[in-house]
């Protein structure tokens, strides 16, 4: 579930950050045992990771061992690693965890993490979710930004704890804080429906703009039309379409839909007919019809629309990867 995430994460355990994360003041928690300071990194901090991120595994196991004797909680974080996805050593659920245990033990938020994904996925046994909510909540003290994020939605849906707006938001903010992109479209949308925080369009598509430069799509669309509308964020069309044509390229539907109405409108960039249609065809099938973009492309040449139509076959059939 969380496998090719926490290899990211291993990476900024074993390497010399130049700056550091900022630090967020964590929602109150149950008071739990502080943990063991990490010991300071050594001049080969990062050589059992970066075998790893090689493909090195059986080397990176050893020299991980090697730290880990020394009492490296990273090292034990990448042990537990390989051993859960059985990468130079056979697949050991039980030994992985053994090894996360000791590295959240000695204060590694990644290990504790990744401790809650195996008991939320069942892994050594039955799914105990009950410890699953424990551990996140260990890692989200902790600083972690995904387990605050995780932790977020368990509270925002009420599963397997009771349903609390105001700490999914505050565990939101966290996250956000930190840079995680999910969190920050999602404390948005709190803040734009005003759950858990007083409504404030402001400090929404601010948020929602954070999250639209980090990637996040669904916060592209939300920003995009914020922007178009000029609701919580200065008016600006011109702006506005360029973020829906990219949201577009990327595979939302509700962005091929806008970018073939802006052009079809010729607001926020020159009327084509051509490419509307083009854009209406590829929303339309991923699901986002439009009876008034119908009548449009009813109406014109029909050079126009068999342009079109190559154009958006041409799009659709492409890979993801290569769409532009």
């Amino acid at each position: 579930m969380r496998a090719a995430l926490l290899g990211v994460l291993l990476a900024a355990a074993f390497a010399t950050p130049v700056l550091a994360q900022p630090k967020r003041t964590p929602p109150p928690q149950p008071p739990a045992a502080a943990p063991a300071p990490a010991p300071a990194p050594s001049s080969d901090a990062d050589e059992a990771f970066g075998l790893y991120q090689r493909g090195f595994y059986l080397s990176a196991f050893r020299a991980a061992t090697t730290r880990a004797e020394q009492g490296d909680p990273a090292a034990m974080t990448l042990l537990g690693e390989l051993y859960s996805q059985g990468l130079g050593v056979g697949r050991d659920a039980k030994k992985a965890a053994e090894w996360y245990k000791l590295a959240g033990d000695r204060g590694d938020r990644n290990a504790v993490f990744a401790l809650a994904m195996m008991n939320f996925e069942g892994r050594l046994g039955q799914r105990d979710l009950k410890e699953a909510v424990r551990l996140l909540t260990d890692a989200a003290r902790r600083g972690h930004a995904i387990a605050a994020y995780d932790l977020g939605l368990l509270y925002l849906q009420g599963h397997e704890v009771k349903q609390d707006f105001v700490q999914a938001a505050s565990l939101f903010n966290d996250a956000a804080s930190a840079g995680n992109a999910e969190a920050q479209y999602a404390l948005a949308t709190m803040y734009k429906e005003g759950r858990g925080v007083p409504k404030d369009m402001r400090k929404a598509m601010a948020l929602m703009g954070q999250a639209s430069v980090a990637g996040n799509i669904d916060a592209m669309v939300e920003y995009a039309i914020g922007q178009f509308n000029g609701e919580g964020v200065d008016k600006d069309e011109s702006a506005a379409a360029q973020l829906f044509l990219k949201a577009a390229r990327r595979g939302s539907a509700i962005a091929q839909n806008r970018i073939a109405r802006i052009l079809m409108a010729g607001r926020g960039m020159p009327a084509d007919p051509t490419e509307a249609i083009k854009w209406h065809t590829i929303a339309k099938a991923g699901g986002a019809g439009d009876p008034e973009l119908d009548i449009f492309a009813a109406k014109q040449k029909p050079e126009v629309r068999d342009a079109a139509d190559k154009a958006a076959k041409k799009w659709l059939a492409g890979m993801p990867g290569t769409r532009s």
